[in-house]
């Protein structure tokens, strides 16, 4: 059979073979380490505890990406170069899509499968997960409290101390905004940062003025509807989470003590940016809902 008609893609002359001491695809990569990362506890390994393993472990990659890309927003807004900024949070917003979409994997965990297994992550939890905590706390929903999880390890608590003690992301945009000439309230910007923020009538009163007139404030329009993707983004992943842990644990507690899904639902009521979701019912005053629904 002629070998242009067998079922084999021949190699191009191009191509390197003799590698030697070269950079390769693993090299780069590190693989032997992230590869050799997954050491299932269970004895003898059960099947399942690699799903488990590798879905928080790619979460984590994740939330180093997320993490990377928000503070570079925050440094470009406090430099009021807005362009790069959109450009990390529709980046972010796809990040998000990553998480999300992994739900549906590790939902094909059942509860005979996990109940295998669970025993061997003693305390564990994601909540200790100190790239998830900053994440919440460069978005904005800061808690001091959430400190005392991270004492032993010195240099994540000073992390999450410095991230909570400094601007969010939307103490940034409020920020740019009042340096732009829109009515923002020196409450709002001579704060606490490592208090939660309070919503505020004035804020609401500056973001319909850009709404009202998207044309004459078209940067801060995108920037605030890249905020709102990336919290509407989130709550999903929020729900997301809950729902899969009552799918598979139902509503026994969590392995680092929480009560569970109960804990996970109060979530959902943490806001990031009050006043982006406040200022949707002042736009068009008292109209009716335009889905027919209200």
């Amino acid at each position: 059979m002629e070998r242009s008609r067998m079922n084999i893609r021949p190699l191009e002359d191009g191509i390197h073979r003799d590698l030697g001491d070269r950079l390769t695809y693993d090299g780069y990569l590190r693989l032997d380490r992230i590869l050799n990362a997954q050491e299932p506890l269970s004895d003898p390994p059960h099947h399942d505890e690699m799903l488990f393993l590798i879905q928080h472990q790619t979460s984590e990659l994740w939330f180093k990406l997320i993490i990377h890309e928000l503070t570079a927003a925050m440094r470009f807004l406090a430099d009021d170069n807005t362009g790069p900024a959109l450009k990390n949070l529709a980046r972010v917003k796809h990040v998000q899509k990553q998480l999300f979409e992994q739900w549906s994997v590790l939902s094909t965990l059942t509860p005979t499968e996990y109940v295998q297994f669970r025993n061997v992550l003693g305390q564990a939890s994601g909540f200790q997960s100190v790239q998830y905590r900053l994440v919440e706390f460069l978005l904005g929903n800061k808690n001091r409290d959430l400190l005392a999880v991270f004492r032993r390890h010195p240099q994540q608590h000073d992390l999450l101390r410095d991230a909570l003690e400094a601007r969010s992301l939307y103490d940034e945009f409020l920020a740019l905004l009042e340096r732009r000439g829109h009515a923002i309230p020196a409450s709002q910007l001579q704060r606490d940062f490592s208090q939660p923020y309070q919503a505020s009538a004035e804020v609401v009163q500056a973001l319909h003025a850009i709404y009202a007139e998207p044309g004459e404030h078209w940067t801060e329009y995108e920037l605030a509807e890249r905020l709102v993707d990336v919290e509407e983004s989130f709550q999903l992943w929020r729900f997301r989470h809950m729902k899969t842990v009552e799918r598979i644990i139902g509503y026994k507690h969590g392995t680092g003590g929480s009560s569970g899904v109960g804990f996970l639902k109060q979530a959902l009521d943490l806001t990031f940016f009050p006043e982006l979701w406040q200022v949707r019912t002042e736009i068009g005053g008292e109209q009716s809902c335009p889905f027919g629904h209200g």
